[in-house]
């Protein structure tokens, strides 16, 4: 095996990415090296390659960006147990440390050192990643990359929607982004009695109906508020899944929420926001969750529970596929609004599979 591999870099502050060759990691006692074969496009990753105030403060090039993939296990240290040569994985973005309160009383999700891949140490736009081999996940041998690669993503939607229990409740998701689209199909499969959901893109919005809202409105066009009381005789939505961080929809999601709902809050605000909170949280007696990452390991086992089920089909959700040497077409079809989730393949060969 070669000791060079391509990968796709920030390279130092600054708009853009470039392609380079890069040594192949080393393998550390704890570590797996990882052949990656598909991997897919985050907001994360595009606000890393706009340069954009939040990745200013956080990113310290150079670094190797990325996060969400799959691939085949090629290496192992000699202390690993959890996977073996050959496995076919997909791993959580979050690298814990297994030894702050936090891990310690099984919420690894919010450990205090979290490393996360792709902004915080070397991510996975590239020919192989080295990874903790405590943070690898087996898939199925059937399971197609495309989806294997979205399924940090798809912990996401899954540990936000599953915050709370659905079953024949009214469900506000607010924002239509790939992981609003997602928990809409995770809120249908765990009985929501209906589902609305809220954008500004009509693209997005058709892809929510085909998700399974029964509901999508365009914020721009439709009194959302007055909408949704109308349909849910005057009471509001139980559950508010706000995705979209954007303050609008923040306001018009708790606007929206029954008196004693409950509300999860994924979407991240791009600055601090005015909110009301005595009307929106005080005076209702809501509920409010904020949702970060996916549990681990339970997130990861529901997800499996989903999609080995066939309750969540999220094919319809990749509707664009590049090689990961058209990074920059497929970054400017993410950007677009005009996508679903945007998956890349690293060669032709992991294409075909």
């Amino acid at each position: 095996m070669s000791k060079k591999m391509r990968a796709i870099i920030k390279p130092e502050a600054g708009p853009g990415l470039v392609m380079t060759e890069v040594d192949i990691p080393p393998v550390g006692r704890h570590d797996a090296l990882v052949k990656v074969k598909a991997t897919s496009i985050c907001g994360t990753d595009l606000h890393i390659y706009k340069w954009d105030p939040w990745a200013r403060e956080r990113i310290r090039p150079p670094i190797i960006v990325g996060h969400e993939f799959c691939g085949t296990v090629v290496q192992v240290g000699e202390d690993v147990s959890e996977v073996a040569v050959g496995d076919y994985v997909s791993g959580d973005s979050h690298v814990v440390c297994h030894h702050c309160v936090q891990c310690r009383t099984g919420r690894e999700h919010i450990c205090q050192n979290t490393q996360i891949v792709g902004v915080d140490r070397d991510g996975c736009w590239a020919e192989y990643i080295v990874l903790p081999a405590s943070g690898l996940w087996i898939n199925p041998p059937g399971l197609p990359p495309e989806i294997a690669s979205l399924q940090d993503n798809f912990g996401n939607a899954v540990h936000t929607a599953l915050a709370t229990s659905l079953s024949n409740r009214c469900v506000l998701v607010t924002g239509c982004g790939p992981v609003g689209l997602m928990a809409i199909a995770v809120a249908k499969a765990a009985g929501a009695r209906k589902v609305f959901a809220t954008d500004i893109s009509p693209y997005r919005l058709a892809l929510a109906r085909r998700m399974g809202a029964d509901r999508a409105y365009n914020v721009a066009e439709v009194d959302v508020v007055s909408e949704i009381k109308r349909e849910t005789e005057g009471n509001g939505v139980d559950v508010l899944l706000e995705m979209s961080g954007a303050a609008s929809a923040i306001d018009q999601g708790f606007s929206a929420l029954a008196y004693g709902g409950e509300a999860a809050l994924l979407g991240l605000a791009s600055a601090p926001i005015p909110f009301d909170i005595n009307n929106h949280i005080v005076f209702k007696g809501a509920t409010v969750r904020g949702i970060v990452g996916r549990k681990l390991w339970e997130t990861w086992y529901q997800m499996r529970a989903l999609l080995n089920s066939g309750a969540v089909d999220l094919r319809p959700l990749v509707t664009h596929r590049f090689m990961l040497d058209d990074f920059e077409e497929a970054l400017r079809v993410m950007g677009s609004g005009h996508s679903g989730k945007v998956v890349m393949y690293v060669d032709k060969e992991s294409l075909s599979t």
